[in-house]
């Protein structure tokens, strides 16, 4: 495991030993034509994505490391790209108003942190980024948005069918996710028995793991939850009904709500054990009319017919840039 992951394993409860290896506080990430990557913009880009994979592989594995790294990898060309085009907007001396910046950062709290500004802010101090730099971040990332969409502003527009077709496609995605509602089964496993001073955390984990493959092999939910489950659900079959998104950790709730009705999901890890869960019914939010979002889905359809032309364009920024990428 490199030192970048076990930087970011150290704020997530895991069955592993604590990492002996010294955490860099800070450093560069990348240089992008002398503009400075931070390692902490990179941690706290990454950190949503690192919480949800860390819930959904308690064990980590070659999985959760190929997923990881292929986040990694993204974001850090999103930001690379970022830097290059950064660089044209500001000659041009444009800018973006701050009431549509802070739009922004009120969408990805909702979708990124279920509508937690505390978590969010939490999030912030451990990657030691301020509200204003995070809104610098934000700013950037929508002037990337703008040069795109001017770079191909002589591009046909999008046809009526496109749209709706786009729009049918996402509506799902863009709905009120603070209203969605689930109903589900769940077995809980502590990390810690009272009951039984033996139990480790590998072996809780290891109990878990055991129900899971019972449960596929077709012993009944309900009655596994009875007999291991350690909640107050637990006499009712771990049945759980029409629980608000919002009282579920983001990480959790992104999985869950995620999952096919009547799959069963788990082992996940839980800050105080393991979880199993079978989705038996969904209540989603409210998706906007097409006429709320119309201009967003106008973008999409215009970026995905763009998209080849785009990647020819940044190709060739990225070949003058001068970029410096650390380990």
């Amino acid at each position: 495991m490199t030192r970048y992951l076990a930087a970011l394993a150290l704020s997530v409860l895991t069955i592993q030993p604590a990492f002996s290896e010294p955490v860099e506080v800070n450093g560069i990430a990348a240089k992008v034509n002398g503009r400075i990557i931070t390692k902490n913009e990179v941690s706290f880009m990454l950190a949503p994505r690192y919480a949800q994979l860390a819930t959904q592989f308690p064990r980590r594995g070659p999985e959760f490391e190929r997923q990881f790294n292929e986040s990694r990898e993204k974001i850090m060309q999103e930001l690379v790209d970022r830097q290059i085009i950064l660089s044209e907007f500001e000659q041009k001396g444009a800018a973006i108003k701050d009431n549509i910046i802070d739009e922004e950062v009120d969408r990805q709290i909702r979708e990124l942190y279920n509508g937690n500004e505390a978590k969010f802010r939490e999030e912030l101090k451990k990657s030691r980024l301020t509200m204003d730099r995070y809104r610098e971040i934000t700013r950037e990332k929508m002037v990337v948005e703008f040069m795109r969409a001017q770079q191909f502003a002589d591009a046909p527009p999008p046809l009526p069918n496109e749209i709706q077709n786009e729009y049918n496609k996402i509506k799902t995605e863009l709905r009120d996710q603070s209203k969605d509602k689930i109903t589900f089964q769940k077995i809980f496993i502590p990390s810690a028995d009272p009951e039984n001073p033996l139990a480790t955390p590998e072996t809780q984990l290891a109990l878990a793991e055991g129900i899971a493959k019972e449960i596929e092999g077709g012993k009944d939910f309900a009655e596994l939850a009875k007999t291991y489950s350690k909640d107050a659900f637990a006499a009712e079959g771990g049945l759980q009904e029409d629980v608000p998104r919002t009282d579920f950790a983001a990480e959790f709730a992104a999985i869950i709500f995620e999952a096919p009705e009547n799959k069963v999901v788990g082992p996940l890890l839980d800050p105080r054990g393991f979880t199993i869960v079978k989705v038996t019914g969904k209540n989603l939010g409210p998706s906007p009319t097409l006429g709320e979002v119309r201009p967003m889905i106008e973008q999409r359809v215009q970026r995905t017919k763009t998209s080849a032309q785009y990647e020819r364009w940044i190709e060739g920024k990225r070949k003058r840039a001068m970029i410096e990428i650390n380990d």
